[in-house]
């Protein structure tokens, strides 16, 4: 693990940042200010090991980035974001495997987070290798994918949508994936 990417539209934080993933280990750490150039780079051949995602960018708020990161890599993300909000984006994104930290952001909670990210994925790079781990990592996307698809255009909030996908599995004797692909197909066309 040694590439890291961070994505701000404050060089000051984005210095404290870049500071600390070099400190960690990471050799290669690209600075980016918006949401664009980073989905563009997520989806490049040398995806990042590690993205710190620090709120509002210069063309969006940072969450939907750190969603698409999560579903399209496997790096470690840290999404940073004001105080009042944290909790809020926390609950959001916990099924997505991103760390929230909220602002003000010392050295030592950023540096800890970046380390038990990286002890997490170090530990997972070899359970990758499994095709049964591998398959239920692709079921845990499919069924986000449809989560998301339900919040975005149900209104449904995250316990809501989760519900909805376990009760529609119960009644047709389906599994979630089935549920979640079905939910797929008739929203993302």
């Amino acid at each position: 693990m040694n590439r890291a990417m961070i994505v701000s539209a404050d060089p000051a934080e984005a210095a404290l940042i870049e500071q600390t993933a070099q400190i960690e280990g990471f050799g290669s750490v690209a600075v980016i200010a918006g949401g664009s150039e980073a989905r563009r780079l997520i989806g490049g051949e040398s995806a990042p090991d590690l993205i710190v995602i620090c709120t509002p960018l210069r063309d969006e708020f940072g969450q939907e980035l750190a969603e698409v990161a999560a579903e399209e890599t496997s790096a470690g993300i840290i999404l940073i974001c004001h105080a009042e909000i944290a909790d809020e984006l926390a609950d959001r994104l916990s099924d997505y495997g991103v760390a929230v930290l909220a602002r003000p952001v010392s050295r030592e909670a950023l540096s800890r987070d970046i380390r038990l990210l990286s002890a997490n994925l170090s530990r997972m790079s070899g359970l990758k290798e499994s095709p049964e781990v591998l398959g239920r990592i692709e079921e845990i996307r499919v069924i986000n994918r449809a989560k998301s698809a339900l919040m975005k255009y149900l209104k449904f909030t995250e316990p809501q949508a989760h519900r909805y996908i376990e009760k529609q599995a119960m009644n047709n004797r389906q599994t979630r994936r089935e549920v979640a692909e079905h939910i797929l197909a008739q929203y993302e066309k």
